[in-house]
């Protein structure tokens, strides 16, 4: 108790208040942007956090982060241009929602399932983090190659143009994310000499390009915005009765979120990607999804925001960062002589529970802060369409160009946004080549290190539990998809 009231002494201050205040209406706005992410938000915050006590200076960096995160959900609802790459698995469904005239509903789940997913997170944060800290640890680069198979399968899977379809798009996101140089041994690849390929794509401006300008070169003049469809008034009514309805998916997402998001490097895409494609698979109507259902969206909501909660788990309790936000967190943490580890834990307690408390205090902040953005956010997305492509255009620009500084970020939202354009034609889905950007770098990665280690023996794989575990579970998916897809073939053939 005694190490609870100092860690609320170090919170309950003016600067560290504010910090938090500050932070999340920061995180709220760039979160909406389509292409400012999350992690660009905290990136551009470091330099405030130079003059900030330490527990203020990490306030910062979650408060901004868990409402980027969330803020994320309302361009991809109303707009159909996901704010984060979290929120690319659902953007689909969400958009089909605002279609329907329940964009209210929409932003609602989706904005409650973060707070739940979040508050989860923060519980087993304070209570497990030590156990699920020495789990990941366990985690090899056999594991991560499976965990990244796992992803990236049901990626292909539950995309709405078929599993061929959707293959397609995958080895398209997988192909181009190999870009750049070799892992191991930095042989330029597929660069053609120029030294702006060296570094492979940026996944930034080609998230820009597929989600944001793919759907403006789709625009005809005197369109609406699709916005209009659905006047978004309170978006927390009726929202409640669905989620009591989904509540084993709230839960599931929110467990199965602090369970990916704990393991280093994994993050919260690849968690609202599977959690996603778990609902459907387990749904009574899958038949539904993709039609504005809002089953995927609870599940795949609250994972967004429990696996940003637990990625502090191994970041706090042994340096490890968990995604690309905990490993700035770390850097701060280390400026700022709150070396994280297990010294953190047995010599500072009040640090480490002042921390996970500020989790507390921004997912309860997400509800009223949340609800003004939803607000404010509608009456932006109605202006007249060309107005607000117009607008949309700029921000875009901006964004491909501050990742690098450079002008190449905008001749490659470009080629995205031509290559979406072209797939939206022959109706291929273009979600699945954010991820195969994303996720192909750590399959490639983690497969080289395995047949190494291995010396090339491929039932290496299989010889470590959990390693054999998660081949099976992939391997299982896959089989019971085929034998689905032939048995029903047959079917309808007789």
């Amino acid at each position: 108790m005694e190490i609870l009231l100092q860690s609320l002494d170090l919170i309950l201050t003016l600067e560290t208040l504010l910090a938090i205040l500050l932070a999340s209406v920061f995180g709220l706005f760039v979160g909406a942007i389509p292409g400012l992410t999350a992690t660009m938000a905290v990136a551009l915050l470091v330099p405030f956090t130079f003059y900030m006590s330490p527990i203020p200076a990490i306030a910062t960096v979650i408060a901004c982060t868990a409402m980027a995160i969330t803020a994320g959900d309302i361009p991809g609802a109303l707009l159909r241009i996901p704010g984060t790459p979290s929120s690319a698995a659902y953007t689909d469904e969400a958009f089909a929602m605002t279609r329907n005239g329940q964009g209210s509903q929409s932003l609602g789940i989706s904005l409650l399932a973060s707070c739940f997913g979040g508050i989860f997170g923060f519980i087993v944060l304070a209570t497990a983090a030590p156990f699920l800290a020495g789990f990941a640890l366990r985690f090899s680069s056999f594991e991560y190659f499976w965990l990244a198979t796992l992803g990236l399968s049901c990626a292909a899977l539950v995309s709405s143009g078929g599993i061929i379809k959707g293959l397609l798009a995958l080895f398209t996101g997988l192909t181009i994310s190999t870009i750049g140089s070799d892992p191991l041994t930095g042989t330029p690849r597929f660069t053609f000499g120029d030294l702006n390929l060296m570094g492979g794509l940026s996944f930034v401006p080609a998230m820009i390009g597929l989600f944001a300008l793919g759907e403006l070169l789709k625009y005809k003049p005197g369109e609406l915005s699709a916005v209009s469809n659905s006047k978004v008034t309170n978006p927390f009514f009726d929202v409640l009765p669905i989620l009591r309805k989904y509540k084993k998916n709230l839960l599931r997402g929110s467990m199965f979120g602090t369970i990916i998001g704990a393991l280093p490097g994994a993050g919260g895409d690849l968690g609202a990607w599977v959690s996603y494609a778990m609902a459907k698979r387990t749904s009574k109507t899958p038949e539904k999804f993709g039609t504005g259902h809002p089953e995927g969206i609870v599940e795949a909501g609250a994972a967004n925001n429990s696996a940003l909660s637990s990625a502090w788990i191994p970041a706090t309790v042994f340096g490890i960062p968990g995604d690309a936000v905990t490993a700035i967190a770390v850097g701060i943490l280390f400026m700022k002589g709150l070396n994280p580890g297990p010294q953190l834990l047995t010599q500072n307690p009040q640090n480490f529970y002042a921390i996970i408390l500020i989790f507390l205090i921004a997912n309860l902040l997400m509800i009223p802060l949340g609800f003004i953005a939803i607000r404010v956010a509608h009456k932006v997305f109605t202006i007249p369409r060309a107005y607000l492509n117009g607008g949309i255009l700029i921000f875009c620009i901006v964004g491909a160009f501050a990742v690098n500084n450079s002008l190449f970020g905008i001749t490659v939202m470009l080629f995205f946004g031509i290559m979406a354009y072209i797939f939206g034609l022959i109706k291929i889905p273009i979600a699945p080549i954010i991820l195969g950007l994303v996720i192909g770098p750590l399959l490639e990665q983690n497969f080289l290190i395995s047949m190494i280690v291995a010396r090339g023996d491929p039932m290496a794989f299989f010889t470590r539990p959990i390693a054999g575990t998660l081949g099976v579970l992939v391997i299982l998916i896959w089989s019971l998809s085929i034998i689905g897809k032939v048995i029903t073939a047959t079917r309808s053939r007789s």
